[in-house]
């Protein structure tokens, strides 16, 4: 018998039966976190049914995912994608600073964003810098590559203007609200940057405020008096508060930084850390107190941060790894990492829950392997599922040379439950 009784999806204009035979899908035999193997079919952009491994009628498309894990997707709550992939960048053949034409721009978020994506995460978050000379084409580039991945990721830009501020911030006001109407999901920036943080910070509230979009904040959090106006003023903000990375409350004393973590919990504001690397450089390397935070209340979602740029020029963007630092280096449990890079960041990006359960969004990720620990530690081979649909493959062979004749016998690759040895 099924484990959780079918539901028809939210979305009412996928109800016809041949809709839902055409864009059903059946995961088959894929392994839980809870060590149960089942059957999951998927209808339009929601999981239909979830049921014991061969309970479930297939009138679709199937997929067999015996030895894979099957997750929730993760999500990719801090992207850079207007200056992804520039740390090798070339101009005319020297080296020299990456083009900042806005087809250029939108060919590299284009490429970061599918990147990401091919590692799980089919929602991305990404700051985009406006003003200074660019004025609002980045934001534009980055639009439109948000355009480009309708179907496969979904992209959503935080603006990030310098100065907000006096008199040279008089544009940057301006400008962030002009992002807003073009597009931009959430506002942002970084107050640290400001000759007048709280001010900044002021700005950047009550234009969210004023639109009613969510607000994604850049500060290191090193200055405990800079940290409790913020978050006193960000208690009162329906549309949701982040701030990340935050590494300079692992450089306060104890004290301090427990302090600091009562008063975040307290507001509400969730932190975004970046396991990989920070995104100033390397005199801001570092991570944000993990296992502190959380224990105060603190809800703390992961992010990948720079990518391939002068920041951080050998970024990944796999919210894999970001997991696998916070369980490896940050001391939080598998589950509990994992979380922080799924669950804790669509929840930061203002995204529906995802489980594998009846009547919940298709998002979801197949990793080879059986464990959640083991899936961390290697995470080879995947397969992304976005809106009930598939939308990325990687897949990986690792093969041996035999061994010397006569010697002892090797295991050969293959399943475990295969019954044979299967070689390489």
């Amino acid at each position: 018998m099924p484990d959780s009784r079918p539901r028809p999806p939210d979305d009412h204009t996928a109800d016809a039966s041949n809709s839902r035979e055409s864009t059903a899908l059946t995961l088959r035999g894929a392994r839980l976190t809870d060590g149960r193997i089942v059957d999951v079919r998927l209808g339009g952009s929601r999981i239909e049914a979830v049921g014991t491994a061969g309970s479930l009628s297939a009138t679709g498309a199937r997929i067999d995912l015996r030895g894979h894990l099957l997750l929730p997707a993760p999500a990719e709550p801090h992207a850079h994608s207007d200056t992804a992939l520039t740390a090798d960048a070339t101009v005319t053949g020297a080296p020299g600073p990456a083009s900042q034409l806005p087809e250029d721009v939108q060919r590299r978020a284009t490429e970061a964003a599918l990147l990401q994506l091919g590692h799980g995460a089919t929602a991305l978050r990404s700051h985009v810098r406006i003003g200074d000379v660019q004025g609002l084409a980045a934001l534009e580039a980055v639009l439109q590559a948000r355009r480009s991945l309708r179907g496969l990721a979904d992209l959503t830009a935080v603006a990030v203007p310098r100065l907000l501020t006096g008199i040279a911030g008089a544009d940057g006001l301006g400008m962030l609200r002009d992002a807003v109407k073009m597009g931009a999901g959430a506002v942002g920036g970084c107050p640290d940057l400001d000759p007048d943080p709280t001010g900044y910070a002021e700005a950047v509230l009550e234009i969210a405020a004023e639109h009613g979009c969510p607000v994604d904040l850049h500060t290191d959090s090193d200055d405990p008096a800079r940290l409790a106006r913020l978050a006193t003023m960000a208690g009162g903000v329906r549309q949701g508060v982040a701030i990340g990375p935050c590494a300079g409350l692992s450089r306060l004393p104890g004290e301090a930084a427990g302090r600091a973590a009562d008063q975040l919990a307290a507001s509400g504001v969730t932190v975004i850390c970046l396991p990989q690397g920070g995104c100033c450089g390397a005199e801001r390397r570092g991570t944000a107190p993990v296992r502190l935070l959380r224990a105060a209340g603190v809800r703390v979602a992961a992010g990948s941060g720079a990518l391939r740029d002068l920041a951080n020029p050998v970024g990944r963007g796999d919210p894999l790894e970001a997991a696998f630092l916070l369980a490896s280096q940050s001391g939080l449990s598998a589950e509990h990492a994992y979380e922080a890079v799924s669950a804790e960041a669509r929840r930061a990006m203002g995204l529906p829950e995802v489980r594998i359960e009846a009547g919940f969004p298709a998002e979801l990720l197949a990793v080879r392997g059986e464990q959640l620990t083991g899936v961390l530690s290697l995470a080879y081979s995947r397969i992304v599922v976005h809106r009930g649909r598939v939308v990325a493959r990687t897949s990986a062979v690792r093969e041996y040379c035999d061994s010397e004749p006569g010697g002892a016998g090797l295991p050969r690759q293959g399943r475990p439950d295969s019954g044979s040895g299967g070689g390489a």
